[in-house]
């Protein structure tokens, strides 16, 4: 069977600093499925002085990335969504209304603005927050993955998460319908459509020899890489489609899944 995209990308995120800064932590890799995975460099690298990413260039260059011809599917590191728990206290409806209601309370996408300096602000009165303890229900299935309200802890995804959602909703405005955020537009893609899901590169690092990459480089190409052999093998399509009741579907279409967990 034919492969269903033309290109994979593999993103290991970072929600530290802010927006401009460039971060060591953010890694990028890409391949088409025939040759191996590639680390990718800012456009800025042309200069041969700037090899880190920051958030906005990431966004640009995932955009025009994405507007290629051809279907690509981006694996990104970090929460795509809250737990259910937060939607019903703060009468949030789905997940659209989540994304725009979290850039209101979470402006993390805006020029100087740092998670941290937002998570002082939201211990306030008008805030938007959860509990460590909250769970969605695809982090319940796996051994190890965090809450993403678990702040300052190893490993934890909660900033990542919280730098990472407004630019999610620039990439929905952007695109519409013309490109598929799994799952909350439907738990199947359809051919020739361009497919961004969340990952978590701990299911799958040591799959593959690290070599000299960093931790961080090595998560954004097994992501990428496991895309790829995932498509070639025609087994991509059961991992969009995990084991779910008709209940636990209605859940995790609003709080999301990681895409590997089944």
């Amino acid at each position: 069977m034919d492969q269903q995209f033309s290109r994979y990308i593999g993103i290991d995120y970072s929600g530290s600093a802010t927006p401009r800064d460039r971060l060591s932590g953010l890694q990028v890799y890409k391949t088409d499925g025939v040759r191996d995975a590639v680390r990718q460099f800012p456009p800025s690298s042309e200069s041969g002085r700037i090899t880190r990413w920051n958030r906005f260039e990431l966004y640009e260059w995932l955009y025009d990335d994405l507007c290629r011809e051809g279907p690509c599917v981006v694996g990104i590191d970090h929460g795509f969504s809250f737990p259910k728990s937060y939607f019903d206290r703060y009468s949030i409806a789905c997940w659209d209304d989540l994304l725009n209601d979290f850039a209101t309370h979470w402006p993390t996408d805006r020029d100087g603005i740092t998670v941290e300096r937002v998570r002082k602000k939201q211990r306030g009165k008008d805030k938007r927050s959860g509990n460590p303890s909250e769970l969605r229900l695809t982090e319940q299935w796996t051994a190890s993955a965090k809450s993403v309200f678990q702040f300052d802890v190893q490993g934890q995804v909660a900033t990542s998460t919280h730098a990472g959602l407004p630019w999610l909703r620039r990439l929905r405005e952007k695109f519409g319908s013309a490109l598929h955020f799994w799952p909350f537009d439907g738990w199947e893609i359809a051919r020739g459509r361009s497919v961004v899901a969340e990952v978590y590169p701990s299911l799958l690092r040591k799959r593959y020899p690290r070599g000299d990459r960093t931790v961080d480089q090595q998560d954004a190409y097994s992501v990428c890489r496991w895309l790829a052999e995932m498509d070639r093998r025609d087994a991509l399509e059961r991992f969009f489609q995990p084991p779910l009741t008709a209940s636990e579907r209605k859940v995790a279409h609003r709080e999301g899944w990681i895409l590997g967990v089944c």
